[in-house]
């Protein structure tokens, strides 16, 4: 049978690709960042902003949407698709990663952990998991996944990777939809070792593609950069390899350039929501008094509205004095600046030179 969502690599210089990943809402370029709406929605932007940014696929959370306005709410109302008026790909996310921070309590049947709405008991088993995101009705699911902040003993590291395969396999069992993607999660740590063995034995159960797990949870860069070369050489190539959670500049250059295809993270929207903006020479904060009387928009040559039409100065403001509209001006202006890296990246696979592309943007953020 045809996957329903499928990879195809057309160009590639080293380890870095470019490529397609066809999904039943349209297909996405990679390399490619998905913004992350959290509730069904990206934090101030509408599905109009998400597309004008340049958005090819955003995920969104299942734990919050288990929980409000619940699954079968969400099901009833035409699936996420109708639900939000987002008519591209969506990817769910399984909730593992979410509940790391409600002090759950993990055994081999799954996570149980309280609401963070209410307080009551929640129980998240890989069945579970594969059933909620099915009514949701993403182009793509994730497996349940065990992960673990770092850094932590081996033989914890081990144990939740070893229970992470047992749980892909689980997940696997309760698949009952095919018109929808199911992806494994790769964890490990940061120890090349556990990252190759869970990559090989990921790889085998037969995945429609395969998210790299356990990152951004309080490794080192140097770690995690190598976690993922020693696993992304494993996992079919054939497939869409997606690192989690990452959306830093120079995380998601490193990436790129060991093989990786699909990133997310709230980086650009956070910040946005805390007077941040992202730029070529590093991230700035449009709070500080220097930005009061500046008239240039945050960067010059910055195709999004917000540098099409507002001054640094008018934007500073906006968020002194807690205006709505700056943080929504902020985010379009950092969604813009990731997507548009990773368009950058990818034409320059195209062309043969992302290396020479990489050295030079990091370069350009370390000049002050």
């Amino acid at each position: 049978m045809t996957a329903v969502v499928s990879f195809e690599e057309t160009a590639s210089d080293g380890r870095a690709r470019a490529g397609v990943m066809h999904t039943p809402h349209g297909e996405v370029q990679t390399p490619a960042f998905m913004p992350v709406g959290t509730r069904g929605t990206v934090k101030t932007l509408d599905v109009a902003d998400l597309a004008a940014v340049g958005t090819q696929i955003v995920l969104a959370n299942t734990y919050h949407l288990m929980l409000r306005p619940g699954a079968d709410v969400v099901a009833g109302l035409g699936e996420l698709h109708a639900f939000t008026g987002w008519q591209r790909p969506i990817l769910t996310d399984s909730g593992g990663y979410q509940v790391l921070s409600l002090d759950p309590r993990v055994d081999e049947a799954g996570i149980r952990f309280r609401s963070t709405y209410d307080g009551s008991p929640v129980e998240l088993t890989p069945e579970g998991a594969v059933g909620v995101q099915e009514r949701l009705g993403a182009d793509i699911a994730m497996a349940l996944d065990a992960p673990v902040r770092l850094p932590a003993p081996r033989e914890q590291v081990e144990a939740a990777m070893e229970r992470t395969l047992r749980w892909a396999e689980r997940c696997q069992h309760a698949r009952r939809r095919q018109d929808r993607a199911l992806f494994g999660i790769v964890q490990g740590g940061a120890d090349p070792e556990l990252r190759e063995r869970s990559a090989k034995e990921t790889d085998q159960l037969g995945f429609d593609g395969h998210g790299i797990g356990g990152l951004a949870v309080g490794e080192t860069a140097p770690e995690r950069d190598a976690a993922m070369r020693a696993t992304i050489p494993h996992l079919n190539p054939a497939k869409v390899r997606y690192v989690m959670g990452l959306g830093d500049t120079d995380g998601l250059l490193a990436a790129i350039a060991a093989g990786a295809d699909l990133f997310d993270c709230v980086i650009p929207t956070r910040l946005a929501r805390h007077g941040k903006a992202l730029t070529r020479r590093g991230d700035v904060s449009l709070k500080r008094a220097e930005w009061t009387a500046v008239s240039e928009p945050i960067e010059a040559d910055c195709p999004c509205f917000t540098c099409r039409t507002y001054s640094a100065g008018y934007l500073r403001h906006l968020l002194t004095t807690g205006e709505m509209l700056g943080p929504r001006l902020l985010t379009i202006h950092n969604l813009t600046y990731t997507h548009s890296l990773l368009a950058e990246a990818r034409a320059t696979i195209i062309a043969g030179g992302y290396d020479a592309f990489r050295a030079g943007r990091l370069r350009l953020r370390r000049i002050e």
